[in-house]
């Protein structure tokens, strides 16, 4: 009743928009101003205006139920949508996910699933995103999680450009090949510096050579023929077994880290963001 009575400026008017009598109204302020303990409206004959005190409350309240408009909002504009959105980067995107949507087509034919591939990684449960892909350790305020892969990293390469390295029977022989470098502009991803301290190899990171800021990118070139590259496991099982590139999984690094899948745990999921979630959760 009070937002309504500030809003108008009048208790009647507010009376009248709320269905109910004019004196309810002023009793319900009155009461709210006794809890208080401050006075919130200045009253003349037939007009309210706030006090200094009650415009203050009144910004507050405004500001809680906009908040709210703009959840239902969202939550109304999820449950009408006909798509569902999963965001990903380009190469989990390509070469994970791809592969797999003739297979999620048959078992969901009626639901019109779209990958969203950016530099940056949206908010989840807004930006019109409900699913995600992340790197990470698996703690995102505000989120439930799903483990899809571990992060596990190992030299790649055509198989050309394998055979042809020199006396590559160590790591540290690696330092002999061109590598190729991936420098994501946002995400956080590890080095060929964390890949070789993890081997307990001295490496200084040359300023010149092959870089790249999507790893998609970085796989295009790797099967051209350009150098080694990290090869995560999960994105590259594939291609390996395809012939267009062979590791060294000798060397595999396991991080510590993995990929998940991530969904908001206040905004609800609808029933095709759902299966979306329990499909991948199931593969």
């Amino acid at each position: 009743m009070f937002e309504a009575a500030a809003r108008t400026g009048s208790f009647t008017k507010a009376a009248q928009e709320l269905n109910v009598q004019q004196p309810a109204v002023s009793a319900s302020i009155k009461q709210l101003e006794h809890s208080l303990g401050v006075r919130l409206f200045d009253r003349a004959h037939r007009l309210v205006t706030l006090t200094h005190a009650g415009e203050r409350l009144f910004n507050e309240v405004s500001s809680a139920f906009d908040q709210i408009y703009r959840t239902a909002e969202i939550l109304s504009n999820r449950n009408q949508q006909a798509h569902v959105t999963l965001s990903a980067s380009t190469a989990f995107a390509h070469y994970w996910m791809v592969p797999r949507l003739a297979q999620f087509h048959e078992a969901h034919p009626n639901i019109d699933l779209r990958l969203q591939t950016s530099e940056r990684e949206p908010a989840i449960g807004s930006d019109g995103v409900s699913l995600a892909i992340r790197r990470g350790t698996g703690a995102w305020p505000g989120c439930d999680t799903h483990l899809i892969a571990p992060e596990i990293i190992m030299p790649i390469a055509a198989p050309r450009v394998n055979a042809a390295a020199i006396n590559l029977k160590t790591v540290a022989n690696l330092l002999n090949e061109t590598l190729i470098h991936l420098e994501e502009p946002i995400r956080e991803r590890p080095s060929w510096v964390d890949f070789f301290a993890h081997w307990n190899v001295p490496y200084a990171e040359p300023k010149v050579g092959l870089r790249l800021n999507d790893y998609a990118l970085v796989l295009q070139a790797t099967i051209a023929g350009e150098g080694f590259a990290f090869g995560w496991q999960h994105v590259t099982q594939q291609l390996i077994s395809q012939r267009l590139l062979v590791s060294r999984p000798e060397w595999a690094w396991e991080t510590g880290a993995g990929f998940y899948l991530v969904w908001s745990n206040s905004v609800p999921l609808n029933p095709q963001e759902q299966a979306v979630r329990d499909w991948l959760i199931d593969l």
